[in-house]
């Protein structure tokens, strides 16, 4: 599934809340060299409670409106419970 993220780097503190069906994400990563991005990703797996190295990003890679796909955390994998 696709999920809308607004990005918020370099942040005091991390935290994430749903607005209109689009993520926001503070993170305390700078936007350089890619650290923001890879923080959203860690930050969008948590809050959808999948891993990290399954979220991708798709669209906004300079931005700071985002597109992750993240599998669809309901569906499972076989041998997870």
């Amino acid at each position: 599934m696709r999920i809308a993220v607004r990005a918020h780097p370099g942040a005091a503190r991390e935290r994430a809340e749903w607005r209109d069906g689009v993520l926001h994400l503070w993170v305390t990563a700078r936007a350089v060299e890619g650290q923001a991005n890879r923080a959203l990703a860690v930050a969008v797996a948590r809050e959808l409670g999948v891993r990290p190295s399954a979220v991708t990003l798709v669209a906004g890679d300079r931005g700071r409106d985002k597109v992750f796909d993240v599998p669809d955390p309901t569906s499972g994998s076989p041998g997870r419970s």
